[in-house]
């Protein structure tokens, strides 16, 4: 689902799910993930300087939707690579030094990734539905993120679940979003 293709300049300074970030900020952070997380792919990942949001916040406020889907093309590339789910992936956003099998990374940066389409479509008013399969891939791996402090900079602490009980909604609470969040 490609719902950052329609943001605009004009859409950056809206609120977001995510506490304390415009939509700049939220599509600053997944360009700069997804440019980390190909660097890691590519045995790079270790140079902090590709994980900055800071890095790619000019482009996003000059062009959106096409800073977002260079990122997102070239970790998809980096990630269809033969050998890339055995990598080595360097992950400095867990700690100096901290790397992980190429499996668990992209389970990270999926998990990141889904939750993140949630949280752009509901800042510029776009419905989210994605194809059950990705849901039941989702909610295992959002459920592996532990609750607590821990969460700082990740993802806000799980907030009560929903009456629906539907899997995206159980995903978005674990995760510290209100499945009926709507911009101010």
């Amino acid at each position: 689902m490609d719902v950052v293709s329609s943001v605009t300049p004009d859409d950056l300074s809206r609120s977001t799910p995510c506490a304390g970030w415009n939509l700049a900020d939220l599509l600053a952070h997944m360009t700069a993930q997804h440019r980390g997380f190909t660097a890691a792919a590519r045995g790079q990942g270790a140079d902090l300087a590709v994980w900055q949001p800071v890095t790619v916040a000019a482009a996003v406020a000059s062009d959106p939707a096409a800073t977002y889907a260079a990122a997102a093309a070239a970790v998809l590339e980096a990630f269809a690579h033969d050998g890339v789910l055995d990598a080595n992936f360097a992950l400095p956003d867990f700690g100096p030094g901290a790397t992980f099998p190429g499996s668990m990374a992209i389970g990270f940066h999926f998990i990141d990734y889904v939750v993140h389409t949630w949280d752009v479509a509901r800042t510029v008013g776009r419905p989210v539905d994605l194809p059950d399969d990705v849901i039941a891939a989702a909610l295992p791996l959002a459920f592996a993120v532990p609750d607590g402090d821990f969460r700082t900079g990740f993802f806000d602490q799980a907030i009560q679940a929903t009456e629906s009980g539907a899997d995206f909604d159980r995903i978005l609470t674990h995760l510290g979003r209100s499945p009926e969040w709507t911009p101010r």
